[in-house]
């Protein structure tokens, strides 16, 4: 299995949040994690940073902002052209979805957690 460099956007130090068990199950798997959120924290070894890192070779951005809170990153999302993004339940968003696929990138709304235990990821 390859691993793909992955960037969780709204990452949180809060294990009962889908984005802290993503950032875990992600590095369980071997697969590079950048974290952004609103508050800088650790979630295992991976930092979750409050800046936009200008990453070079995202494979995937999995998005755990809701649609309103999306908007400030759309520019930041498509600047680092990943070759996916993954709409996580509740992160549906069709703008930013068309904005997406303009630019060649896929779009996909799934789970990841999902996606991982099937080993679909």
């Amino acid at each position: 299995m390859s691993s793909k460099k992955t960037l969780v956007l709204g990452a949180s130090t809060n294990p009962s949040r889908y984005s802290f068990i993503a950032i875990n199950r992600l590095s369980a798997y071997r697969h590079p994690v950048v974290a952004v959120g609103l508050r800088q924290g650790k979630v295992g070894d991976v930092e979750i940073t409050t800046s936009r890192p200008q990453e070079n070779d995202v494979d995937t951005i999995t998005l755990y902002l809701n649609p309103t809170n999306q908007k400030p990153y759309y520019d930041y999302i498509l600047s680092l052209n990943p070759k996916r993004i993954i709409f996580n339940p509740g992160t549906e968003n069709y703008e930013l979805e068309e904005m997406a696929r303009g630019k060649g990138i896929k779009t996909m709304e799934a789970c990841t957690l999902v996606m991982l235990s099937t080993g679909q990821y």
